[in-house]
């Protein structure tokens, strides 16, 4: 795949590319490059986005529950609510993908989703013996990610080609130094994840609140899913490709944040990491908020010098 980018003065490009005989060959002509979102990419969004909401009501709003309302028994609070919060930007950007009129608004979430998902059905063998197994929530749990790795990773590539390589009328040009340090990021908390998901002991003893093997596997997921989705973000220069998923993590951070607050006890307070990643998480909220209104006022001032 060959791709030519050229940069207007304001920031808005047009990028043009060509599609190998391979990926013409699974859709017509006139699909290919259309920006289509189709009809199964909508139909699986709208399916999920009732089990997110439920996931996130009783992490987040009940975390002291688990035992008698979740797949396992999930302890401290932090952890039940920062997996709910995940949820949280979740349902936004399932919701955004069913109602999306352009694939390539939403494609960068599709990737890092399915790895979320597999690492959490692989989570879930190696811990088999801690979960609810009689509970509704665990059978919901096991069939979701038993499934999901595999239904998103098929739409993703069904849907792949429908993307024209082009932005929208209004779209800008997203800055290289800010997508360096967005894929740089993206690189770093990938390896947070790794660590997490195979050293989970050692990440335990070091972490600002008890987890066990089984939780850190799992906030191993979610950061292997923001760290993913970080670096997709930064090898397309389209805001209009970005805005989507990083609106998802800035509802996951605020309520991540919040959550904070209301689990501070669950901190260990003498432990420096404990400040960094309040500290870290406070910055990255403030930081991608003010990101996503620098560049939808540079959008908006683009649309309407071309809508004159």
């Amino acid at each position: 795949m060959y791709a030519t980018i050229s940069v207007g003065s304001r920031g808005v490009y047009s990028l043009t590319k060509g599609i190998g005989m391979r990926k013409a060959a699974a859709l017509s002509a006139n699909d290919v490059g259309n920006d289509r979102v189709l009809r199964e990419t909508r139909w699986l969004s709208v399916i999920i986005v009732p089990f997110l909401l439920a996931a996130f009501g009783i992490l987040y709003l009940f975390p002291d529950s688990t035992q008698e309302l979740f797949a396992w028994n999930i302890k401290p609070r932090m952890t039940s609510m920062m997996l709910g919060a995940a949820y949280l930007g979740g349902v936004y950007f399932f919701v955004r993908a069913a109602l999306a009129t352009r694939w390539h608004w939403i494609q960068v979430g599709f990737l890092p989703i399915t790895l979320f998902a597999a690492l959490m059905g692989i989570a879930t063998l190696l811990h088999w013996d801690r979960f609810n197994h009689g509970h509704i929530s665990f059978l919901t749990w096991a069939v979701l990610y038993f499934t999901t790795p595999f239904l998103v990773l098929a739409v993703w590539l069904r849907n792949r080609n429908m993307d024209p390589g082009t932005g929208d009328n209004d779209d800008v040009l997203v800055p290289p130094a800010i997508r360096w340090g967005i894929g740089g990021l993206g690189v770093m908390t990938f390896l947070i994840a790794v660590l997490l998901f195979l050293q989970p002991d050692i990440m335990s003893s070091l972490w600002p609140w008890k987890l066990t093997p089984l939780t850190a596997r799992v906030l191993g997921g979610l950061f292997a899913l923001t760290g993913a989705e970080e670096v997709s973000i930064a090898l397309d220069a389209r805001w209009s490709a970005a805005r989507v998923t990083l609106q998802s993590q800035l509802i996951a951070l605020a309520a991540i944040d919040l959550a904070i607050v209301f689990s501070w006890g669950d901190f260990n307070h003498a432990n420096p990491l404990t400040w960094v990643f309040v500290g870290g998480l406070i910055f990255l909220f403030v930081a991608l908020a003010l990101l996503t209104a620098w560049f939808e006022i540079w959008r908006l001032k683009r649309r309407r010098e071309v809508t004159g």
